[in-house]
């Protein structure tokens, strides 16, 4: 059996209701699926309320982007619940943020000469966060490019003329508010820290872990079956879990399908055993 504990809904940057994510993760014979948004538990209710007539369990769970140079670092954060919490509270922060990014990357694109509204590209995401995808998205619609990778290629990428930084922790910060309030801190797609040599990423993953990170997303949709090995051998040497998932969005990340990512991934359900462990350990230091 297995699960996938890194997915999008269209509460984020996915295509997908929390709901139908759900009962796609169902149809494929998920034990478990966790659904991790950027900056936001806004899908986590419908979530779980699907989730209750179907023979899966629902994770909750939110993906955190942090301050880092020269690449980019994202924490997923499990078993986050909706309400109040020390890193609840500050995702209001981030969503802030978020927004006045957005009206910063519409500006741009227009000074650019393209004819864009930021009325167009809530339409694309009615619901949830708003982010650089739904730019894409409307990009695509308009003609200005063929497909959502050329938008970020030529707009929206972090070199591109229409990129705009935005608010983002630091990742003491992030994995300390994650664990402060239950929830079990874990280093996304370790490939985009933009790290060269083994040297550089035991620095990092011994940083990280010094400051309470848990697992790593080694069992990754992108990577390939040594990869995951590797990754897997490599959290174990530094005492976390090797956890990992699809990083699903739908049809805004084609070919990566729920479970199975490119075709070959399979996380296994005891990676979720350990992590749950390590969970009712800081609810219980609470």
């Amino acid at each position: 059996m297995s699960v996938d504990l890194h997915t999008h809904s269209n509460r984020s940057d996915g295509s997908d209701e929390p709901s139908e994510l759900v009962r796609k993760a169902a149809a494929v014979n998920l034990t478990a699926v966790a659904l991790t948004d950027h900056d936001t538990l806004e899908g986590i209710n419908e979530a779980r309320r699907a989730s209750e007539s179907l023979p899966i369990e629902l994770i909750p769970g939110v993906e955190i982007s942090c301050e880092w140079t020269p690449g980019t670092m994202h924490v997923v954060v499990l078993f986050l619940e909706p309400g109040r919490g020390p890193l609840q509270d500050r995702l209001a922060d981030l969503q802030a943020s978020r927004a006045h990014r957005n009206d910063r990357i519409a500006d741009r694109l227009r000074r650019l000469g393209i004819d864009i509204t930021m009325d167009e590209v809530i339409e694309e995401s009615p619901v949830g966060v708003v982010g650089r995808p739904h730019f894409a998205a409307v990009l695509v619609r308009k003609g200005v490019v063929a497909d959502i990778p050329t938008a970020f290629t030529d707009y929206l990428g972090n070199q591109a003329p229409a990129y705009v930084p935005r608010l983002r922790l630091e990742p003491e910060e992030a994995i300390g508010l994650a664990r402060a309030s239950g929830g079990v801190p874990i280093l996304s797609h370790p490939h985009t820290l933009g790290h060269t040599s083994a040297d550089e990423f035991a620095a990092t993953y011994g940083r990280l872990t010094a400051a309470g990170l848990v697992g790593i997303d080694a069992y990754y949709g992108d990577y390939t079956p040594e990869q995951r090995a590797e990754l897997a051998g490599i959290a174990r040497s530094f005492g976390l879990i090797p956890s990992g998932g699809s990083d699903y969005h739908g049809s805004y990340k084609e070919g990566l399908a729920l479970g199975s990512g490119r075709g070959n991934l399979e996380v296994p359900d005891g990676v979720l055993e350990e992590l749950r462990t390590v969970h009712h350990q800081l609810v219980g230091a609470r």
